[in-house]
């Protein structure tokens, strides 16, 4: 797990609501304050799908893609005010989880791995970005973490995210 200050806020906002940067991630939660509180729960209700909709068990993921919620969160936000703070839970698709596992040839097979997470905390004046991991049992590895805070170091460096780290 790293912790990593967000120090280009305008610039990173864009990023995370207007740019595609984190259109690889799910939304598990969002939370926004502004004059008032909203919470976003990205869990999908599979029961809201029929038979009719056609979608195969891997089109109806545990949570909504976070390209497809970011417009609403952006709407929450938008003004002539700031919010007074943030939080968003963000997962990296499990099949690119998958695949940054793989071709790093990590010691834990990726369906051991639950998530490769992100949580974004607004607290009003800053932003920070920490890394998690989450497994389905106790692991003694910690290669996994260790591959996804490079990796996120590497994605954020590759979009021109300032950032500095705790």
């Amino acid at each position: 797990m790293i912790a990593l200050q967000i120090t280009s806020m305008k610039q990173f906002m864009n990023h995370l609501l207007v740019a595609d940067t984190f259109e690889p991630f799910l939304l598990e939660e969002a939370v926004i304050s502004t004059a008032s509180t909203f919470t976003i729960d990205g869990h999908v209700n599979k029961e809201f799908y029929d038979d009719d909709d056609n979608l195969s068990s891997d089109q109806i993921r545990e949570f909504r893609p976070w390209g497809e919620l970011k417009g609403l969160c952006f709407n929450l936000m938008k003004g002539k005010r700031t919010p007074l703070f943030f939080r968003f839970v963000l997962h990296l698709m499990p099949e690119k989880a998958a695949a940054l596992l793989e071709k790093e040839n990590c010691d834990v097979a990726p369906s051991e791995i639950r998530a490769l997470a992100i949580n974004i905390r607004y607290d009003g004046s800053k932003a920070m970005l920490t890394t998690g991991t989450a497994y389905h049992t106790f692991l003694l590895s910690k290669e996994p973490d260790a591959i996804w805070d490079r990796a996120m170091r590497k994605y954020l460096d590759g979009k021109g995210i300032e950032y500095e780290e705790l």
